[in-house]
């Protein structure tokens, strides 16, 4: 509880900005308070950087050798794991981690759970978490009423009595099947002195993002401005207009007469603040902050005077996408070690008895790098004219583009063809068979030497 209070406003701070609803940090020297009281959040880059790295994260099912015998497919469907997978990797970049409890109650369910509502312990021994807490309740004035707490071999379940204003434990879960806490750790870009990672919304992107925030409210300020032409009149006292200028301005007709002394008043227009240095600013902050995130300038709402070659993109791009795969790697890791934890639940086994098949499989995700069809097939057919096994392989079919159904009903009907072949190859040998001992009824005996 106490690593909860203590990460809160820090947690609270990044959903802010990954939702737009930051405010204005004004230094009060050029923004009128009227624009400013006005001034909406109009830079969206914190969502940019969290999204920009999460949609390179696509679970597309588990390898595994042989069949499903454990009922791994059938039971990530029914736990919700699918589902729960990109929540949890979006609220893992926007806070440096999430987590992902296990829940026996009528069935094993998934159930994701944000850093700004979870704290944990890290065990530095293990590598693994020590314990985890999840707040699940708060009343309308933001008070907790109730929480689970996840410690190695059981789950605890706390509700505070309304009456009372005392905290019970209203349930309690023996998990002594696993020999950790019931949740596994999402994290990003983890390190030694913090095993719980950073957040993809850093302190430059959000200093960077207030910048952009600023220029932006600023050229919106110079276009108040730059709509109305501004004109003196030397030689007219100010009497001889009215307290709405604006009508003034658009007015068909406007005169105004001679000065005391028979002199015509003299009008001169001053030529307006120019736009450019706002929108210079707004390139030199956007180009720092996609430094920062690791994303195409181009992705950030800035075109430059020579636009990016596809190639230029590609190398760009490059970066996030070796950034991405490791980030797949680390998750992999957990959701198998998610996915053990759960069958151990269900099937009642002790995690040193897990099956040498749970110990083998692999989550796969779908590849970060955009990769022609033609590349694809061209790749396939060497590796598989030097490796004929490779041509029917499950790691053949994924390096193909083919998503985890396709690669199961392709192999349905592979099966089906095979067993085909076989019963037509039996058919054929038994009817040669039988034309052979047909023949050889047939043929007249031979005398035999005395």
């Amino acid at each position: 509880m106490k690593v909860w209070r203590e990460k809160y406003p820090g947690n609270l701070l990044r959903s802010l900005y990954y939702n737009a609803h930051e405010n204005l940090q004004d230094f009060g020297i050029g923004i009128p308070q009227k624009v400013k009281s006005e001034a909406k959040a109009c830079v969206g880059w914190p969502r940019k950087a969290v999204r920009s790295l999460s949609d390179f994260t696509d679970f597309d099912g588990w390898e595994y050798q042989g069949s499903d015998d454990n009922g791994i497919d059938d039971l990530t469907e029914e736990s919700g794991l699918r589902l729960a997978i990109q929540p949890s990797v979006i609220s893992c970049y926007t806070h440096s981690c999430s987590f992902l409890t296990v829940v026996d109650d009528d069935g094993i369910a998934v159930v994701p759970r944000s850093a700004d509502w979870s704290a944990a312990l890290w065990d530095g021994t293990r590598n693994r978490l020590k314990s985890v807490l999840t707040i699940k309740e708060a009343d309308s004035n933001g008070y907790i009423t109730a929480f689970d707490v996840f410690l190695p071999g059981r789950t605890w379940q706390i509700k505070r009595d309304a009456f009372a204003s005392a905290w019970q434990v209203s349930g309690l879960h023996e998990t002594p099947q696993w020999n950790g806490p019931c949740a596994v750790p999402f994290i990003h870009d983890q390190q030694l002195s913090r095993p719980f990672g950073c957040s993809r919304i850093s302190r430059p992107v959000m200093a960077l993002t207030d910048m952009a925030f600023r220029s932006m409210v600023r050229m919106e300020t110079t276009a108040e401005f730059y709509a109305a032409p501004k004109l003196w009149f030397l030689g007219a006292d100010r009497s001889a207009f009215s307290a709405d200028t604006w009508s003034s301005l658009i007015s068909a007709i406007n005169g105004l007469g001679r000065d005391v002394k028979g002199d015509l008043p003299q009008v001169v227009q001053v030529q307006q603040a120019s736009m450019q240095p706002h929108s210079d600013m707004l390139k030199t902050i956007a180009m720092l902050c996609a430094s920062e995130m690791s994303v195409p300038v181009d992705e950030m709402g800035i075109t430059l005077d020579n636009p990016s070659s596809a190639e230029a993109m590609a190398a760009a791009e490059r970066k996030l996408t070796r950034i991405a795969d490791r980030q797949n790697k680390a998750f992999g890791m957990q959701l198998k070690r998610l996915m053990q934890m759960a069958i151990c639940l269900r099937d009642n086994i002790n995690s040193g008895q897990l099956p040498d098949q749970l110990k083998r499989i692999t989550p796969w995700f779908a590849p970060t790098r955009e990769i022609t069809d033609a590349a694809r097939a061209d790749t396939y057919a060497k590796i598989a004219g030097v490796n004929p096994s490779y041509a029917t392989s499950s790691v053949a079919y994924r390096r193909l583009g083919l998503t985890a159904d396709e690669i199961n009903i392709l192999k349905a009907e592979q099966s089906v063809d095979d067993l085909r072949a076989r019963l037509l190859g039996a058919t054929t040998q038994e009817a040669t068979n039988g034309r052979q001992s047909t023949q050889q009824t047939q043929q007249p005996p031979t005398e035999q030497p005395q």
